[in-house]
């Protein structure tokens, strides 16, 4: 059961691309339309989704991120796990030094919905991000290390690099090679914790990592205070 939520805490809603009313259509056709405008609280709906591995999860998410611009919130449920996204302004500055992606800016690509597994470029080397099907297949067995923390003092906030608010306390992680949004499995195998996360960034660029976890998801997992831990990863199945 995925439960899906949409919340609009400001005055007006705006998109990157593409008209509201065909971002409605959009959404209704996954099976659900619910958008709550400001002083109305949230309002939830639950619908059953087929199994289909990542696929589906990566599209109900990908609408969600399309819908979720400036003050606009969509949260959703995987089984337990509780998922809030923001978009950031653009005028916020990336969680990485990213220099290029699909060959434009950040910030233009971003715009422009060019991101999920589009070629990028960091400190001049370029990653190319694998299909999502290949995605699906995708389990993975390294060092996991945590970031975000040192946003918390500064001002104003930073942005993923798929437009995102990151936000260290949330379930989220970094990957160099999967599309954006995509969510996965992460077990710590020192102590047997699990949790599932949204990667909705991209990183770690240090070599011998696989992922680069939150703040919060490293907490979580509990390997905060010792900063890396030898994790599987593998994509989320849905039941």
């Amino acid at each position: 059961m995925l439960t899906v939520f949409i919340v609009k805490t400001g005055d007006v809603l705006q998109t990157y691309a593409g008209s509201l009313p065909r971002k409605f259509f959009l959404f209704a056709g996954l099976g659900v339309i619910c958008l709550v405008f400001a002083g109305c609280g949230a309002l939830s709906t639950g619908y059953d989704v087929a199994k289909g591995t990542a696929v589906t999860t990566y599209k109900v998410a990908k609408v969600a991120t399309d819908l979720t611009v400036g003050t606009v919130k969509v949260g959703y449920k995987i089984g337990k796990y509780t998922f809030l996204v923001v978009m950031a302004p653009l005028d916020w500055p990336m969680t990485h030094d990213i220099e290029s992606i699909d060959g434009m800016s950040p910030k233009e690509a971003i715009a422009k919905g060019r991101v999920k597994n589009a070629p990028y470029v960091v400190k001049g080397n370029r990653y190319v991000p694998m299909s999502v099907d290949e995605a699906l297949q995708y389990s993975e067995t390294g060092l996991a290390s945590w970031y975000g923390e040192e946003t918390r003092r500064q001002k104003g906030g930073k942005m993923t690099a798929n437009g995102e608010a990151f936000d260290p306390k949330k379930p989220t992680a970094a990957h160099k090679y999967l599309p954006l949004p995509m969510h996965v499995r992460v077990k710590n195998l020192q102590n047997g914790k699990s949790m599932i996360v949204r990667v909705n960034d991209r990183g770690p660029f240090v070599d011998g990592r696989i992922i680069d976890l939150s703040a919060g998801a490293a907490k979580q997992l509990g390997f905060y205070r010792q900063g890396l831990a030898r994790v599987k990863i593998e994509t989320v199945q849905l039941d």
